[in-house]
């Protein structure tokens, strides 16, 4: 896979939401149910009619989800024309245009919740992340990271979604990239901590000698003494500070810098929009939080008639 983080926002989002049909196949069905109709539709517009719309941001924020519509429409209304007005990851004012429509009254009508729907949380999520940002500053090496904590089957959306509000892409899942937490070292002793992480490194290395790609290998710690634990482990790319104070931030810092290590530190858990600029301040690579998804508000978005 290639680096998610080094790809313009095109290209991220052909590598991670490529294949959107399985997904809009499951909003069609949610909406127009197992025969495809829309009831209302049928009642209230004339089947030769056509419409002409605009979808418009009603609040100000950072736009994202303009990518999807083709896919969208592909599915629930072909014959319906799409011109987009801005482009993702621009920030707009309230009232901005950002898409125009034209074709059958009665596909696009059909299609208007589930486009609303898209544009309307993955803006939210470009919107909140652009705040991360912006509060983080600059000035430092930090960078803000996405996590895993992402709505199920919406994830690689979210995650572009991310990269828009200015935000970088952790691992996607479990299955790009190694991160031992907690729970894998659960009641182990910090030199036990090293033991059990060095035994995993030689398996990584085993894997990417048979060809398996791994993105990179990272621990989680919850102390100075495991962090001391693994900078002494040869594979280790990144290691997970979790919920750990300012001041223990910058004593792991010291302690990494002080070993000569090129391990990356990243902080995570708790993180606000009130503490990330001090978290950054601490020295640390690499900020994660999941609230820049998980707490994300729809930026309100609406379609009206031309």
């Amino acid at each position: 896979m290639a680096d998610l983080n080094a790809l313009s926002l095109p290209e991220l989002f052909a590598a991670l939401c490529g294949d959107l049909g399985p997904l809009v196949r499951a909003m069609h069905r949610e909406d127009l149910g197992p025969e495809g109709v829309d009831l209302t539709g049928l009642a209230a517009v004339g089947e030769s009619a056509r419409l002409e719309a605009v979808i418009a941001a009603r609040e100000g924020g950072v736009v994202c989800g303009l990518a999807t519509v083709p896919a969208v429409l592909a599915v629930f209304a072909p014959g319906v024309r799409f011109e987009a007005a801005a482009h993702d990851g621009e920030r707009v004012e309230g009232g901005t245009a950002l898409a125009r429509l034209e074709g059958p009254a009665r596909e696009l009508l059909a299609a208007e919740r589930s486009l609303l729907n898209l544009i309307g949380r993955l803006s939210g999520v470009a919107t909140r992340t652009a705040a991360f940002v912006r509060t983080m500053g600059g000035g430092t090496r930090a960078r803000l990271y996405d996590t895993r904590k992402t709505t199920p089957g919406l994830r690689s959306l979210e995650k572009y979604a991310v990269r828009c509000g200015g935000g970088w892409c952790h691992r996607i899942g479990l299955h790009d990239a190694v991160l031992i937490k907690d729970n894998h070292l659960a009641g182990l002793t910090p030199r036990l901590v090293g033991e059990r992480v060095r035994e995993a490194a030689a398996r990584v290395r085993a894997m990417r000698q048979a060809g398996r790609e791994v993105r990179f290998f990272e621990v989680e710690v919850d102390s100075v003494e495991q962090l001391d634990a693994v900078l002494g482990v040869d594979g280790v790319d990144l290691v997970l500070l979790d919920n750990m104070p300012p001041a223990m931030l910058r004593e792991a810092v010291r302690r990494r810098d002080a070993a000569g290590s090129p391990i990356e530190l990243e902080a995570s858990g708790g993180v606000t929009l009130e503490s990330i600029r001090e978290i950054a301040l601490t020295g640390v690579e690499r900020i994660s939080a999941g609230s820049i998804t998980h707490h994300a508000v729809w930026l309100d978005v609406g379609m009206d008639e031309a």
